[in-house]
């Protein structure tokens, strides 16, 4: 069974940083691409970040670009969003999500966790 868990989230002041981290289990995550999204209240769920299975592609939304670093660690089947220079409006609902390719175009993703909250106050 396929399971995705963020942690990290929480609430931070703007210009601060946060670290989002999402573990999988219950299949071979290191062959698969993974990436980032996050929805805030009234909004569409955008994406925010992508990374290939082995770490050689990445991806970023313009809004975040300079500002978010994706990456994984697939001996921990872990994936992780380093933010830094949070703004109020980065505040959202992040989700972790997994496609079933090594490289996966935003509308491919298939496995979601259950999302981890960042609030950003000014």
């Amino acid at each position: 069974q396929v399971q995705l868990v963020e942690s990290g989230g929480g609430s931070v002041q703007a210009g601060g940083s946060l670290r989002l981290s999402c573990a999988a289990s219950g299949y071979s995550s290191s062959s698969k691409c993974m990436g980032w999204f996050r929805q805030a209240p009234g909004k569409e769920r955008e994406g925010v970040a992508r990374i290939s299975s082995g770490s050689s592609m990445t991806d970023y939304a313009n809004s975040v670009k300079g500002r978010f670093t994706i990456s994984r660690d697939n001996a921990k089947n872990t994936m992780y969003l380093q933010m830094n220079n949070v703004k109020p409006e980065d505040s959202a609902m992040y989700y972790c999500a997994s496609g079933g390719a090594s490289w996966c175009s935003w509308g491919d993703y298939n496995y979601w966790g259950q999302g981890t909250q960042v609030t950003v106050s000014s």
